[in-house]
């Protein structure tokens, strides 16, 4: 099926391990001269789009484990992403591996985990999502929650397993469900060639608590079905801050549905959107997680409880559902 698997980002898409040396844990210290000498090479290199430079930096043995035309093929696509390298800030140096804050002209900064041999080669290159501070923790959800949706619908992925939820790979995406409305065991009619013929597409997508909407998207096409678009991973989305600093991520909605608009307040029970099958969707369903801040390139997932629903026609309560489950409000 489905989803926002990056795993899942495209800022996820672009940190490529091209090859990490063995680290080492030592004493925070200046920036030495010959760090400080290859970065600016580095950071030249990758500005005017010379691959073929940046390549000649590496070490025999890192030039084994990565290919020029993969090292090319990066530097492109991660200059398309973020733009030009503007500045490269030295945190620390631990053994023989530095760490620099990466500021580009668009995106999000970005953590550079540099290592150099001897003869001053590169034998470790590394390009993460970029934290100054200490995220806050968050294991499950406080707010009561009800189903975001009216009606039975069907976990396809959701669970604390790898088999039960993909998704447990993913920082972000941990604690998320993929989730569908079937009939007679299917979850589309006639042979399920047209967003149409899903039993999910269209469906109300209501929010859980009140809340605050602190993201709204909704000018991606929908997908034809089978056919995912890598490119805009959630789709039409919207991320909804509880008062408990919750935040609710919903992914795939139908374009042009979503009916709220950033820093709009809503109630439990409000409409948000239709689900859809936009992003990196391949059928129409509802992706639906919790995190801890709201940028899902750093963000920690959390388990999601709901307060009172039916599981297979059963009552339950503070539970959270896993993969096979049939629930409803």
């Amino acid at each position: 099926m489905s989803t926002c698997n990056q795993p899942q980002s495209i800022m996820k898409n672009l940190l490529l391990l091209l090859f990490i040396a063995s680290s080492y844990r030592a004493a925070a210290q200046k920036e030495p001269d010959h760090y400080r000498i290859a970065t600016q090479h580095l950071q030249k290199y990758f500005n005017a789009q010379q691959a073929d430079k940046m390549y000649a930096m590496f070490a025999p043995g890192m030039k084994e484990n990565l290919s020029f035309e993969k090292t090319k093929a990066f530097v492109t696509q991660l200059y398309k992403q973020q733009g030009a390298m503007q500045q490269l800030v030295f945190k620390k140096k631990n053994g023989p591996t530095a760490l620099y804050k990466t500021l580009f002209s668009k995106g999000l900064p970005l953590g550079l985990r540099i290592t150099l041999d001897r003869q001053q080669q590169i034998i470790g290159l590394r390009f993460q999502p970029y934290q100054d501070k200490k995220l806050p923790v968050l294991i499950r959800n406080k707010t009561k929650l009800i189903l975001p949706f009216k009606g039975e619908w069907k976990v396809v992925w959701g669970g604390d397993t790898k088999e039960q939820n993909y998704h447990v790979e993913s920082q972000a995406q941990k604690g998320a469900f993929d989730l569908v409305v079937h009939k007679k065991g299917k979850s589309h009619k006639n042979a399920g060639q047209t967003n149409e013929d899903y039993y999910a597409f269209g469906k109300k997508i209501i929010a859980p608590c009140d809340a605050e909407v602190v993201l709204a998207v909704d000018g991606i096409k929908d997908n034809v079905p089978g056919i995912p678009n890598p490119m805009f991973v959630p789709g039409n989305t919207i991320i909804l801050k509880t008062a408990n600093n919750e935040f609710l991520f919903f992914a795939h909605f139908k374009q042009f549905s979503v009916k709220v608009k950033q820093g709009q307040k809503v109630k439990q029970g409000q409409l948000l959107g239709l689900c859809g099958n936009s992003g990196n969707s391949s059928e129409p369903h509802l992706h639906f997680h919790i995190q801890n801040v709201e940028d899902t390139n750093i963000a920690i997932g959390a388990k999601c409880y709901f307060d009172k629903i039916k599981v297979n026609g059963q009552i339950k309560g503070d539970y959270s559902p896993v993969q096979n489950e049939l629930i409803k409000q």
